[in-house]
């Protein structure tokens, strides 16, 4: 009797671990063959842009794993400096020139991915390490009801906003992380001179309630009520006001300042196809998209687009000598955020 149950015990132990081996080996096999291939984008874009980007993407490449993460301007150049080959990132999108200047030795040449004479000429990067993206033109937009709830008048120059009835009534980007608050610094030294421009900041910054880490906070802040004026992007205070956000858009004097965005491929040892297919899906037909929905400025030859209710005819400023070199001088100075 014992040797029968002993060898019944034995028989269920064996088959228990068959069944176990078995379940092991297809978990393995399972998980292989459903396993996504991932790609991983580090864009500074703004939330509204993002989106349509990654709902685009998946819906694109079904059998890929997107996965899109936000970061300013400044966070992804120095990760990627930091992280060299070994770095998660797979695809820089949506970051200013000159930080992508900055980090060119880690990207990746794309002359035999990528027909860059698509693009105007004008704004193709030398290295050819990135592709053109948008031209982001800057303004200074204004909730005008609650100036007006407030007794106080819309601005007309930069001059007026430094009066006191401003105060902690302004939000602006930091130029010490976002690409959109540096191009406003820079076009106004540009415009004044260099001591000047930075008196100006230096006096401005009485009014600022916050200099934000990202070029989209001082629209946000504005949307919210923490302030009346939100020196930002012309196209995110298009598409704002075009979802029905009471706000105005200024341009002073002295003209938008613009600055260039690129998408770029991060040098590894090993990039998966997939990572290059995503990159040219990206570099072409959803910047393009892209141009249609929030960012009309022509960045194709043959492709102009318009989008609803963004300012026609604008008057672009200085921006010449808008290196790296510059910028990383200009920046050594900057102490106001």
């Amino acid at each position: 009797m014992f040797k029968k149950l002993l060898a019944v015990s034995i028989s269920l132990s064996l088959i228990l671990m068959l069944c176990s081996c078995n379940g092991k080996k297809g978990d393995i096999n399972n998980s292989g063959k459903n396993a996504k291939e991932k790609v991983v984008i580090w864009t500074s874009g703004e939330d509204y842009k993002n989106d349509t980007y990654l709902k685009s993407l998946r819906e694109k490449f079904k059998d890929f794993e997107i996965e899109l993460e936000y970061m300013n301007s400044s966070t992804i150049a120095s990760k990627v400096l930091e992280e060299g080959k070994n770095s998660t990132c797979d695809i820089v999108l949506s970051e200013e020139y000159s930080y992508m200047d900055m980090i060119k030795d880690n990207l990746v040449p794309l002359d035999n991915l990528i027909d860059f004479s698509i693009f105007l000429d004008t704004i193709v990067p030398n290295s050819k390490k990135w592709t053109p993206e948008v031209k982001n033109g800057g303004c200074i937009m204004v909730n005008t009801k609650m100036l007006k709830e407030k007794g106080i008048e819309v601005p007309t120059s930069y001059n007026d906003l430094l009066d006191e009835k401003y105060k902690n009534l302004i939000s602006m980007p930091s130029p010490a992380s976002s690409g959109t608050g540096y191009m406003f610094l820079k076009q106004l030294i540009n415009e004044w001179g260099e001591d000047k421009a930075f008196e100006y900041f230096k006096n401005l910054s009485q009014n600022i309630l916050q200099y934000t880490s990202s070029g989209s906070g001082p629209v946000n802040q504005l949307i919210q009520g923490e302030v009346a004026i939100a020196i930002g992007m012309t196209s995110q205070g298009v598409t704002e006001r075009n979802n029905g956000v009471d706000l105005e858009i200024l341009f002073f004097e002295e003209g938008s300042p613009f600055s260039m965005y690129g998408n770029g491929i991060v040098k590894k040892d090993n990039i998966p196809d997939n990572v290059y297919e995503v990159f040219k899906y990206l570099s072409v037909e959803l910047c393009k998209q892209n141009n249609e929905l929030y960012f009309p400025d022509q960045i194709f030859k043959n492709f102009t687009p318009t989008v609803k209710g963004f300012p026609t005819n604008i008057k672009y400023g200085d921006m010449s000598n808008d290196t790296r070199s510059e910028k990383e001088r200009i920046l050594k100075k900057w102490t106001f955020s």
